[in-house]
């Protein structure tokens, strides 16, 4: 998907979402926490603060929320900047790598 040509960037902020959003609601599950049905990432990354767990690396992340919904049934606006898809692969790399690790050792 990281042909903008191919894949719209509602298209592929869509996925970016949905796998952080999946992500954030695994490491709340190995917490052993309940998460509440919804796609907004700052909420869940706020859920995960009252857990004494370190998310704020992962706070620009938030920006993808919009792809949820909103951007994933109508067009964006064609003015605002590209996602840059290396750098949303990357940081969404970056928190499975953390949840990846907590599944191997849930103590942490």
């Amino acid at each position: 998907m990281g042909d903008a040509t191919i894949f719209a960037d509602e298209i592929f902020g869509f996925h970016i979402q949905q796998a952080v959003e999946k992500l954030l609601k695994a490491w709340l599950a190995l917490l052993g926490k309940a998460y509440p049905a919804t796609h907004d990432l700052a909420r869940l990354l706020e859920i995960l603060k009252t857990y004494d767990t370190n998310v704020l690396e992962f706070a620009d992340l938030t920006e993808y929320t919009s792809y949820a919904v909103r951007f994933r049934y109508s067009v964006s606006d064609h003015d605002a900047t590209p996602l840059n898809r290396s750098v949303a692969v990357d940081r969404v790399s970056l928190l499975l790598g953390v949840v990846r690790s907590m599944m191997a050792d849930p103590k942490e």
